[in-house]
């Protein structure tokens, strides 16, 4: 049974850029803000002072909800 909480396809594409930009981390104040404060609050990624990571939960839902689909 899926329990996981549904990612809009913004959120789905935040994420992706997110494990796109490694550990440099994708820098506060973009368009996808909306987005990432989501994923933050999601624990799929950590705002370190003005930039955003991802964490390992957020590269294990990639894995399963990103890259199962290409």
């Amino acid at each position: 049974m899926w329990n996981e909480p549904y990612l809009e396809t913004c959120c789905r594409s935040a994420l992706h850029r997110l494990l796109l930009c490694t550990d440099a981390g994708r820098p506060a104040g973009y368009k996808d803000q909306p987005c990432l404060t989501r994923l933050e609050a999601m624990g799929l990624c950590a705002c370190r002072g003005d930039r955003f990571v991802i964490t390992d939960a957020g590269r294990a839902r990639h894995a399963q909800d990103i890259r199962s689909c290409a």
